[in-house]
């Protein structure tokens, strides 16, 4: 017995020093690099956006892409918002729905027949495709009808099914597009009161990605990467993707086609801009909407963001050379740093298991100690330095979180946003191993599926965005 449990002692403490050691450096690194970014967008906090400024006002009629597959119970509720929210605004509503898709069919057929700014457009195959494959049709579709009608469409903005849309949002991107080939506006779930772990933590995520990511990118005249919703762009930018794509603007077979045609505008030398602009009537000019609640719902779609972005999206983009266009080496390097922090997803997820097993293993060890009578695991000064560093950057990186968290919902989600961060790592190191298998699938069957999110409709009208 005494043998057994001495074998056992070894395999605990080594195993457990072993894999702190392999997770505190990885921490370490992540968290600098976090630092690094951090202290970038402290710096520029008072520089306005590289690029032009908007001068010019874009005319013409708007299509807004909406692509649907099992969607009958919000998507109704969301054109219904969206009529009344851009009331007297020139636009077209674009749905795209499948033939095999009877309930969103019937769901949204007494509002298309009522109203002439919406536009059903039904695929030729069975779905579900991939919504890149959708949003084709869709622009398939607005082709038809420009040579129908003999006009031209000015832009085309993203949105999905169950948005809440914003009044002001279509006037932004006429401001704007005059200038820019494509405009991101902030993106914030909603988050009801209650510490939401599931659905909140997606606020959090998205409050500091909107609030500091994506604004240092558009300072400093990087890419920027479309959410896929609240994102509008010029007709001609579309239509050079679709030149050089065959006629399809959107790639069909990967899982994040938003992603990659923000990042891919970059390579012809058209600018983006990400504006986070204050309405008429003092909130934000934001798009909103529902996410996931459960835990297996989230862990699939955040697999799908990893695979497209991370896994599928490196083999699709590479890191964005200089072809066609010539990118100065002096941003070459800040380029490929950002494509850096998008693809990292599934690394961190390793090392945030090796930490977590080694916590596991560490309180065995602890366990064992007046159990069976084992030594106390030694800790060398290296490994003592290691984790101090890291708990003062993981105080930093929480306190960010907090902050803008705060800043989007108020101080009680702010504070809430703090154990949410567990439920984010647990939610995050899951959705890598679904992704690695999916991607393995992918390379395995040649078959791109697209595993949607499954929608509900909120139980009431989202509340107003805090004015920054």
């Amino acid at each position: 017995m005494e043998l057994s449990t001495a074998g056992l002692e070894w395999l605990v403490h080594g195993a457990g020093h072993e894999l702190m050691l392999f997770a505190a450096v990885g921490i370490l690194l992540i968290g600098l690099d976090d630092l690094l970014f951090d202290a970038l967008w402290l710096a520029t906090r008072r520089e306005p956006p590289r690029g032009r400024s908007a001068t010019s006002w874009l005319d013409g009629t708007i299509a807004i892409f909406v692509p649907a597959w099992h969607e009958a119970e919000v998507l109704p509720a969301t054109l219904r918002r969206a009529l009344a929210a851009w009331d007297g605004e020139d636009f077209r509503l674009y749905i795209g729905c499948y033939p095999n898709d009877a309930e969103t069919l019937f769901a949204v057929s007494p509002l298309i027949a009522r109203d002439p700014r919406l536009r059903l457009v039904i695929g030729e195959g069975d779905g579900p495709t991939t919504k890149g494959d959708n949003l084709n049709r869709l622009w398939a579709a607005l082709g038809d009808d420009e040579r129908a009608e003999g006009r031209r469409f000015a832009a085309i903005v993203l949105h999905d099914a169950e948005d809440h849309v914003h009044r002001e949002e279509l006037a932004l991107y006429r401001r704007y597009l005059g200038d820019y080939a494509m405009v991101q506006i902030p993106v914030v779930p909603i988050v009801d009161r209650g510490p939401q772990w599931v659905s909140g933590h997606y606020g959090d995520e998205f409050a500091e990605a909107h609030g500091k990511e994506l604004v240092l990118r558009s300072r400093l005249g990087m890419p920027i990467p479309s959410a896929g919703v609240g994102c509008a762009l010029t007709r001609n930018a579309l239509a050079l993707l679709a030149l050089d794509r065959g006629g399809e603007p959107f790639r069909a077979d990967s899982l994040t086609e938003d992603y990659e045609v923000g990042m891919l505008l970059a390579r012809y030398g058209l600018g983006a801009r990400f504006v986070d602009a204050r309405s008429l009537a003092g909130g934000r000019v934001v798009s909103r909407g529902s996410f996931p609640e459960a835990i297996e719902a989230a862990v699939k779609q955040k697999a799908r963001w990893i695979t497209g972005i991370a896994l599928a999206g490196w083999e699709h983009l590479g890191w964005l050379g200089r072809a066609p266009t010539e990118t100065p080496d002096r941003r070459a390097w800040l380029l490929r740093w950002m494509l850096w922090r998008d693809r990292r997803a599934p690394l961190t997820a390793i090392i945030l298991l090796a930490a977590y097993v080694a916590l596991i293993l560490s309180a065995i060890g602890w366990a064992g100690q007046p159990l069976f009578g084992w030594q106390a695991a030694p800790t060398d000064a290296t490994m003592q330095l290691l984790l101090g560093l890291n708990a003062m950057l993981l105080l930093w990186r929480l306190g960010m979180r907090g902050y803008f968290t705060a800043r989007c919902y108020g101080w009680r989600q702010g504070l809430l946003s703090f154990p949410r961060a567990f439920v984010a790592n647990v939610i995050a190191m899951l959705a890598a191993r679904r992704a690695i298998a999916c991607y393995c699938q992918m390379l395995r069957s040649g078959r791109v599926i697209w595993e949607k999110t499954d929608h509900r409709e909120a139980e009431r009208e989202a509340a107003p965005v805090r004015a920054r």
